[in-house]
């Protein structure tokens, strides 16, 4: 079996290292009100800095429709979360710092800060993301396990949820060779509550935690796709072991396959609902799986190419400073509850991309526009 030369990384050189004065206004800044990770950076790359950005935040909400500004997390709040976070062991990482995982930084919406808890160095080397059904079978919690274990073998760390079933199977036969939980809520909210004895067996074994939400955070149910793009983001691939329609897996699989990354299925009977999913992912091109090595084959060539990490976006035009009214409103009407594309609304309005990015981020902030994928946006 192809394994990673030695003990591999998954990265190019860390190059980033934030000031604490630099940590602390890229947590004010996606803690505000209407900036999440995109808004994020389309901030950050047109005005410079997060703290350049914090300053236009009410403006730009104004123009937005907004009747008074959002919520902008404060200097104390920042500093608060960060000692609290620091008690647990639990350090925020910027992308292109040691310890954020490499493929994860590429997203467009990678986490400003990631919250990270246990052993950097496993966070940056080459990952597998196992997920599938939390009312698994006998046999998927067993094959899970055995994948788990021979990927650990052939040198990948295994990345899943940590929820019920296989993401469960998956943790725990990779506990001695690395794993990672993703987590949806909080680091000291742990779901389901009966895994805290899991996290903890993968924290003592050099393993690690990742989270995006502040500590406090109830997991909800809109969390779980959130925490699924950062499963498959931080991946070489994804693999699916028993996924019954509309499951969450397929959720996993469905943004593996817009991040660029691979999707495998485990095959199963046409006569079990949790094969349902899993099956149709291979009629749709996913590379069918039956031992860990068709894992390790596929990935190979792509571990040849490191990720690269887009710290800007140079080729993007820039925003409109202040975009006229005219502008603004013939945007604005083209919008609806229906989604519809940026580059769309850039053909019918006729206003060039700048203008249209300024309008979209003028409408976020004020709390009036929903980001879908795929590039689509609409109307709240």
């Amino acid at each position: 079996m192809l394994r990673p030369q030695g003990d591999a990384v998954d990265a190019i050189n860390p190059s980033v290292e934030l000031t604490e004065a630099d940590r602390i206004d890229r947590l004010r800044l996606i803690r505000s009100d209407n900036v999440g990770p995109r808004t994020f950076r389309s901030l950050v790359d047109h005005f410079g800095t997060a703290r350049a950005a914090l300053e236009r935040l009410p403006d730009l909400a104004r123009r937005g429709g907004a009747a008074r500004s959002g919520r902008i997390c404060s200097v104390d709040e920042a500093k608060a979360e960060l000692a609290a976070s620091r008690k647990l062991g639990i350090a925020w990482l910027a992308p292109g710092e040691n310890g954020y995982p490499a493929r994860l930084a590429t997203l467009d919406d990678a986490p400003p800060l990631l919250a990270v808890r246990g052993d950097n160095a496993t966070l940056m080397r080459p990952m597998i993301a196992i997920v599938g059904s939390r009312n698994a079978s006998g046999a998927g919690l067993k094959f899970a396990g055995q994948l788990a274990r021979e990927l650990g073998e052939a040198g990948f760390i295994v990345i899943s949820g940590l929820a019920r079933g296989v993401d469960q199977a998956a943790h725990r036969a990779s506990v001695a060779s690395g794993t990672v939980a993703v987590l949806a809520g909080g680091h000291d909210c742990i779901y389901p509550p009966e895994h805290g004895d899991l996290l903890a067996a993968i924290l003592d074994h050099q393993g690690a935690a990742i989270s995006e939400m502040p500590l406090g955070h109830e997991p909800r149910a809109r969390d779980f796709p959130r925490r699924n793009r950062l499963i498959s983001g931080a991946s070489l691939g994804v693999v699916v072991v028993e996924a019954a329609h509309r499951s969450g897996s397929l959720i996993t699989a469905r943004m593996a396959a817009e991040q660029g990354r691979e999707v495998f299925a485990v095959p199963g009977s046409p006569l079990d609902p949790r094969a349902a999913g899993t099956n149709d992912l291979l009629k749709q091109g996913a590379t069918l799986v039956t031992e860990a090595a068709d894992i390790v084959n596929a990935v190979a060539p792509i571990m040849e190419r490191p990720p690269m990490h887009p710290m800007s976006e140079p080729d993007s035009e820039p925003f409109e400073i202040d975009p006229q009214g005219h502008d603004r409103d013939q945007i604005t009407g083209l919008l609806g509850p229906t989604p519809v594309t940026v580059d769309d609304l850039v053909r019918m309005s006729g206003a060039s991309p700048a203008i249209v990015r300024t309008v979209l981020l003028e409408l976020e902030l004020a709390g009036r526009l929903e980001r879908h994928g795929g590039g689509l946006v609409s109307l709240l």
